[in-house]
C-alpha cells in the first residue's frame, strides 16, 4: 500500500462542534455541588480558592481529584507548595466560600483571616468545624485547556459528626433539606 492509498484510508476528522460558553455554563449550574475551600501553602505565599469541581478519584490508594483554573493565582502556589487541603463547608459556612471565591477582593493570605484553623502535616491549614477536612500531596496536575485537573494522594482525613455540607445549585448556595424519618409518624 502506497502512502496516498494510506492516506485516503485515514480516519477524516470532522469540524469541532462550537458550542456557545454561556449556555454550557448554565447547563452546569444545573449540576448540585458540595463547596470546598482548597488551602493552599504556606507564610507569605498561602492562598485558596472556593471549589465545588471536587471529587473522589480512587480508594486505592485514597486520591481526590481537584479542578483549578490555571488563570488563578492559587495555581502556581499549588505547584510550588506540592501540596493542598481540600476543606468541604457547612451549610454556616458561605461567608468563608465567598472569601476564597474572591468576592470582596481580599486576595492570598487574607483570606484566612476570621475563621479558626489548624495546621496540618503538609503545613496547609484545615478549617476548624468543617464537615471535613482533606490533606493531599499533590500526585499529579494534567493541564487541558483553561484548567488543570489535580490529583492529590490523601495523606490525612478529619471528620465532623452531625454537621450538614453547603452545596451550590443554580448559581446559589444551597442547604439540605431535614432527613424525615419515614418510620414517624
Amino acid at each position: 500500500m502506497s502512502i496516498v492509498d494510506f492516506a485516503n484510508y485515514a480516519p477524516v476528522r470532522q469540524p469541532e462542534n462550537t458550542v456557545d460558553a454561556s449556555a454550557f455554563r448554565q447547563a452546569m449550574r444545573n449540576l448540585a455541588g458540595a463547596v470546598s475551600v482548597i488551602t493552599v501553602g504556606t507564610g507569605e505565599n498561602r492562598t485558596g480558592f472556593t471549589a465545588t469541581s471536587v471529587s473522589s478519584f480512587s480508594a486505592e490508594p485514597p486520591t481526590i481529584l481537584v479542578s483549578l483554573n490555571r488563570g488563578s493565582s492559587s495555581w502556581q502556589a499549588l505547584r510550588d507548595a506540592g501540596s493542598f487541603a481540600v476543606n468541604i463547608l457547612t451549610d454556616g459556612q458561605s461567608a468563608i466560600a465567598d472569601r476564597f471565591a474572591g468576592r470582596g477582593g481580599i486576595k492570598g493570605n487574607d483570606r484566612y483571616v476570621g475563621w479558626d484553623w489548624n495546621r496540618l502535616d503538609s503545613g496547609n491549614l484545615g478549617l476548624k468545624n468543617a464537615v471535613a477536612v482533606i490533606d493531599c500531596e499533590l500526585d499529579e496536575a494534567i493541564e487541558r485547556h483553561s484548567h488543570a485537573i489535580v490529583l492529590g494522594r490523601v495523606r490525612s482525613v478529619e471528620l465532623s459528626t452531625d454537621l450538614q455540607p453547603l452545596l451550590y445549585w443554580r448559581g446559589q448556595y444551597q442547604q439540605l433539606l431535614p432527613t424525615l424519618d419515614p418510620f414517624q409518624s
